[in-house]
């Protein structure tokens, strides 16, 4: 009986080789699994599973994850304002780790006794996948035929084509993974240190030009109305304002960061909805927490970030952060009103019933109705004492 291995397939020159690998030279059953976190059109997905049983695959199965993405993933990245140096919202990180842990709960439900992905040797997709892989199932063998047998692109052509798949590699300028949380972009310009992806590189060229005032709707940090329309599904008001925002070129950027190998890498990405986003959320929240939740949110989300980006999603501790974070959004519900224009947007201002910016305590540096000069006048005294004494003595 032949072995059976689970493959995370995508349908690329890479996953096309190890499925002929797999089954042709190692004698196994493959069985493929594309997990769709929100990427890929129903056409695109016929011709992924078409392609899969072509190549000699013993069953396809595509997994529908985007709803649990969001629910289980994305929206705490959104509570946690999450951007990794301060640019890129994990696009690709929490996609990779989220269809990694998919692909694992697959192999195991199957009973497969291996599973196998087509990462190189070169970046962080394997570190995700080899991770999710062992901590889901553990007993299964791990079999990375790109990693180990150290092809080269032009190997793994001639490997096809000896095997009879005439299928026309052409090699794209730019390399394009596209997501519900964002696009990555890579090409010859992101392999240096200077370059700067042309306007032609970009997925979503510019066909709007005149400025337009949206309203983002919240409700306890979820984003649940864009431009007067309610969604019951984030999911859905994520890509309706990736649909306004996107013709703009708004959400454009190039990321340099650190990889888990201990690299520094860059990629181009566009990502307006998670950007926008993200930028409202966090001003709705400078409205309405309290300066040591929003000080104790971003200790705590830019490492969650780290950690997703890093393959860590399944430590323990990631789910006790997500509570704290969630236990922060009871008040983050309100209206952000936000201007889109050619490559840019601008946050005009928000509207919150917990708007602690209420003019029945003050207005700063106009007028005080909660306290009077004398006790500033002492809180000032008070604050200050312990350093007052420190000079006091240091000058002696």
């Amino acid at each position: 009986m032949s072995q059976k291995v689970v493959l995370a397939f995508s349908g690329g020159l890479d996953t096309s080789f190890c499925v002929k690998y797999l089954s042709e030279d190692r004698g196994m059953e493959v069985y493929s699994v594309l997990v769709d976190t929100g990427g890929f059109s129903d056409a695109e997905l016929k011709a992924i599973e078409e392609r899969a049983y072509s190549l000699g695959v013993k069953k396809h199965v595509t997994m529908a994850k985007t709803d649990d993405y969001y629910q289980q993933c994305l929206k705490f990245l959104v509570y946690g304002n999450v951007l990794k140096n301060n640019t890129y919202p994990l696009s690709v990180s929490a996609e990779r780790i989220f269809q990694a842990i998919a692909a694992a709960e697959y192999a195991r439900e199957i009973g497969a006794s291996a599973i196998a992905h087509g990462s190189t040797g070169a970046g962080n997709d394997q570190v995700r996948f080899d991770m999710a892989f062992r901590i889901i199932a553990p007993d299964a063998e791990i079999i990375t035929p790109i990693r180990d047998l150290r092809l080269s692109r032009e190997a793994e052509i001639e490997y096809l084509k000896a095997k009879g798949v005439d299928q026309e590699w052409h090699k794209a300028a730019y390399s394009i993974n596209k997501g519900l949380w964002g696009t990555s972009v890579g090409g010859r310009e992101t392999l240096t240190s200077n370059g700067y992806l042309p306007e032609a590189a970009w997925p979503t060229q510019v066909t709007e030009t005149e400025p337009k005032t949206i309203t983002l709707d919240f409700e306890k940090g979820e984003l649940v109305g864009v431009a007067g329309e309610t969604f019951g599904n984030p999911v859905d008001a994520i890509r309706k304002l990736t649909a306004l925002a996107g013709p703009y070129g708004i959400g454009r950027d190039i990321h340099v960061g650190d990889t888990i190998i201990g690299i520094k890498g860059r990629v181009g990405f566009e990502a307006p909805a998670p950007l926008i986003i993200i930028k409202a959320h966090h001003t709705l929240e400078k409205h309405v927490l309290t300066k040591w939740q929003m000080y104790w949110k971003d200790q705590m989300a830019n490492w969650y970030g780290t950690m997703l980006h890093e393959g860590q999603f399944m430590d323990p501790v990631m789910r006790n952060i997500e509570t704290f974070l969630s236990d922060t959004q009871n008040h983050v519900t309100g209206k952000v009103h936000v201007q889109l224009a050619p490559y840019r947007f601008t946050v005009l201002g928000i509207e919150s019933a917990y708007d602690l910016m209420s003019s029945v305590f003050g207005s700063y540096g106009e007028m005080n109705n909660a306290w009077t000069g004398d006790d500033v006048r002492g809180f000032s005294k008070v604050m200050s004492n312990q350093v007052m004494i420190y000079e006091k003595i240091k000058n002696q």
